[in-house]
């Protein structure tokens, strides 16, 4: 069995007649974060919508747990968190909860285990349009989890949050990679970066690097990671004049 939980050969993605990945290929470590960093319109999100199979490609292969992304095969064994809610805000938490562990098939107990492991036990008779932005990520985040997947794709989970909730999403992170989940979490934070495992540095739909925070560190000779990474795009500056 492969180390990588996700293979990415060559992907090419064409949106609205421009070129957003050009060819991009890396893997994804198993039971890892890993921290998927760059400017916004780098490709994140169109890179994600690939993986788990949501995205239409122009060309090359995504291989995820070994089989192709997007297939049946996945469908309870991959979970994804876009940036905005998939919620709805007129029901309570674990109404929500409920209604999406029956599309899912959810096994008994699944919706308390969701509530339990993002932080929101006391809240789920609370409708979710009177919840806090924090706790609508959290809402988002354990629909995600009622059939506990082996991958986890989340795209900008933290964003516009203050810093103790995000301090406390990633603890929960931490909580479930320790547990033998794969997580994939893009940012454009990057002293987010310092969380994670492993990195990818995305700019313009290609992986400018990848390693691990310490690894990135001492290649450039960088103090920070947003050091780092800007150190990379000079160097790839450089190498093509």
């Amino acid at each position: 069995m492969t180390d990588a939980a996700i293979v990415v050969s060559n992907l090419r993605v064409v949106r609205g007649g421009a070129v957003v990945l050009p060819g991009l290929s890396l893997e994804i470590a198993r039971g890892r974060v890993t921290g998927l960093l760059g400017p916004s319109g780098c490709g994140k999100t169109t890179l994600m919508r690939a993986i788990v199979g949501v995205q239409i490609v122009a060309g090359g292969t995504i291989s995820v747990l070994g089989e192709p992304a997007g297939s049946r095969q996945l469908r309870s064994r991959v979970g994804y968190v876009t940036q905005a809610p998939s919620v709805y805000g007129d029901l309570t938490v674990r109404e929500n909860l409920g209604y999406f562990g029956r599309i899912l098939r959810a096994g008994p107990g699944a919706v308390d285990r969701a509530i339990e492991t993002v932080g929101l036990a006391g809240f789920g008779d609370r409708r979710v349009g009177n919840l806090s932005g924090g706790q609508l990520a959290r809402v988002s985040l354990a629909t995600a989890l009622l059939n506990e997947p082996e991958v986890l794709v989340l795209d900008e989970p933290t964003v516009g949050l203050d810093p103790v909730l995000r301090r406390d999403l990633w603890k929960t992170f931490r909580v479930l990679a320790s547990g033998g989940a794969t997580l994939l979490v893009s940012s454009h934070v990057m002293d987010e970066a310092e969380r994670c495992d492993e990195l990818v540095l995305m700019r313009e739909g290609r992986a400018l690097a990848t390693g691990t925070p310490a690894e990135l560190l001492q290649r450039t000779g960088a103090p920070s990671i947003e050091g780092a990474f800007l150190s990379l795009i000079d160097s790839a500056a450089e190498a093509t004049r």
